[in-house]
């Protein structure tokens, strides 16, 4: 059987109930008949494990799938077992650490193969209750007088059952947990590799099929990330995106997140209809999430499968990602245009890296396709710094109460389109203070506001000093 487990996972001896002729109190004569019986069983091993072998094929669905599977292995396992249990009967100080290892290794090789533990656990047991059927019979068919003494090993030897059905159960757990780490780290490792870029083509049906995402859908990055003073808040752990399937992957920092969004598989065929996956979340964060959407709980590790019929189709964009998305108002989230196929994750995820760094340090989401101007500008942190000293130096060379009265009016004035009135509105003042410090600024800059190329650059340096000055 092929083993998925290191090294590592392997028998820990430690403290067990005695078994049979360990007490010195167990009467001399009983333990003379159960050895005596358990010698005829040990010369009887190949019809003693054809027998259990068919009890277990008879009680015990889950082992009978095995036998149709691998006859020859679990055959082989029964025997050792067998052989190494009913031998500590009779020499348990030798054979009881072996035999140990061997319920140990089977406990194992049985989590590795997907047998369910409650089977094991039966196997083991009926195992146990043949061999003690047959010591009873063997002593009443030879000596019938000397079945009577059974009685006083009986708890030795049902101990002697429960002790190996505990090692077993220690074997498949931990087994198991270490087969889940794996699973889980292997998945990590495949989601790490697309976000980097480094997933090889070769490899990418495989990762498809593991982190179960159609290889050609259509996808964008999410990053979410803590605004400044806030590093120890969870921020896409408090991120709810409805009705779309995003994969998480926690960064290198320990505080922000990637989220690989699924918006639909791409059509095939002349196809247009696309098909939207509302399926349930792998490594989701905690938060409120539709019942309608069929994702997974709270703890995000449920209800992965299945595809249904979603509200966005093959042309749904960025954008959809920003009317659905629900985040902390500290937190920073910037998403990336979306790209077609697994293979283009990596580019998606610099871009959603370029799309945050143009996020207002406070907080707030920002679409990368629809904040190019300030992209550029943080995307060339040397050249935006340089802007913004050459453009607006003699402002930032101000008093600091009367450079922020410049900034935010010139800043405010740009967001309302140049109105005046507007921008006086939202400044709480007259309409001829704003056109004042307008006329300053252009004094002092030596920019025109009414020339678009001024404009442009205003507008450029402006963004520079709020992403880019500390």
């Amino acid at each position: 059987m092929q083993h998925l487990v290191p090294a590592r996972v392997r028998y820990r001896p430690g403290p067990r109930p005695p078994v049979p002729g360990a007490r010195p109190a167990v009467d001399a004569e009983a333990l003379a008949v159960l050895h005596r019986a358990a010698r005829t069983l040990m010369e009887e091993l190949p019809e003693l494990t054809e027998r259990l072998l068919d009890l277990l094929a008879e009680r015990e669905p889950a082992y009978r799938a095995a036998m149709e599977t691998d006859a020859e292995g679990v055959r082989d396992e029964v025997r050792r077992s067998l052989r190494l249990n009913v031998g500590s009967l009779i020499q348990p100080g030798e054979l009881r650490e072996a035999a140990h290892r061997c319920s140990w290794a089977i406990g194992k090789a049985r989590a590795e193969g997907g047998l369910p533990l409650d089977a094991l656990l039966r196997a083991f047991r009926l195992g146990g209750g043949m061999v003690w059927q047959e010591l009873v019979d063997e002593t009443t068919r030879r000596r019938p007088s000397d079945a009577r003494l059974l009685v006083h090993v009986a708890a030795d030897v049902w101990n002697f059952v429960d002790d190996h059905c505990a090692v077993v159960a220690d074997a498949y757990r931990q087994t198991e947990r270490e087969l889940m780490w794996r699973r889980e780290n292997r998945l990590r490792l495949m989601t790490a590799a697309l976000l980097d870029g480094t997933a090889r083509i070769a490899d990418l049906p495989a990762t498809a099929a593991a982190l179960e995402l159609p290889e050609q859908g259509r996808y964008a990055v999410v990053l979410v990330r803590p605004s400044a003073g806030r590093a120890s808040v969870d921020a896409h752990g408090r991120v709810c995106l409805s009705g779309l399937r995003i994969l998480w992957h926690r960064d290198r920092d320990g505080e922000s997140g990637y989220g690989i969004v699924l918006l639909g598989d791409r059509p095939r065929d002349g196809d247009r209809s696309g098909r939207g996956h509302e399926g349930g979340l792998l490594g989701a964060p905690p938060g409120p999430v539709p019942a309608a959407a069929g994702e997974g709980g709270p703890d995000g590790t449920d209800g992965r499968g299945g595809g249904r019929t979603g509200t966005h189709g093959p042309d749904a964009g960025a954008g959809e990602i920003a009317r659905r998305l629900t985040a902390p108002p500290t937190a920073r989230v910037g998403v990336s245009p979306v790209v077609e196929g697994l293979a283009a994750i990596g580019d998606a995820r610099r871009l959603a890296d370029t799309a945050l760094r143009a996020c207002p340090r406070s907080g707030g989401t920002v679409v990368l396709e629809e904040h190019l101007p300030a992209a550029l500008v943080v995307s060339a942190p040397a050249l935006g710094a340089a802007l913004s000293e050459r453009v607006l130096g003699p402002l930032l060379r101000l008093d600091l109460s009367d450079r922020d009265v410049m900034l935010d009016t010139l800043t405010v004035w740009l967001d309302c389109d140049g109105s005046a009135q507007r921008a006086a509105g939202r400044l709480y003042c007259h309409r001829n203070t704003v056109l004042n410090r307008l006329r300053r600024c252009e004094q002092l800059t030596g920019r025109s506001l009414t020339r678009p190329a001024d404009l442009v650059e205003l507008s450029l340096a402006l963004a520079a000093h709020s992403l880019l000055d500390p």
